[in-house]
């Protein structure tokens, strides 16, 4: 049975039991965020890595796709239409993550604060 952080972040319970049912026994969870777009349905964050529900993977399937913090090597918050945060960044609803060896895949938050809340939180694996 997976943990949970003491500050778990849930838009949509149901898809928190998606991601429970793949971590590992001693993976703890930090957040599940619903997405826009048609391609992907929600991005679960682990302490271990990222999890994301891919309406298209291989153009025809649908698969729940995991990534290791180690395989990802930047992660970009686009500012061409967000907002400015009280400490003055700013972030929009589309955060960009760079894996190693596969290219940028981008996620369509709810919101430009579900964008920079999941932002910091794989930003806090990274560095």
């Amino acid at each position: 049975m997976p943990e949970y952080a003491g500050d778990l972040y849930v838009d949509k319970q149901d898809q928190l039991e998606k991601i429970e049912a793949i971590c590992l026994p001693d993976e703890v969870i930090r957040a599940v965020f619903d997405l826009k777009g048609r391609g992907t349905g929600f991005l679960g964050i682990t302490d271990k890595r990222i999890v994301y529900y891919d309406k298209e993977f291989m153009k025809s399937k649908k698969a729940m796709v995991s990534i290791p913090f180690s395989r990802i090597s930047a992660v970009a918050s686009e500012d061409s239409k967000g907002f400015f945060i009280s400490k003055g960044f700013f972030v929009s609803d589309t955060l960009a993550i760079t894996i190693t060896g596969e290219g940028v895949k981008a996620f369509e938050f709810r919101g430009g604060d579900k964008a920079h809340l999941a932002h910091m939180m794989i930003m806090e694996h990274l560095l």
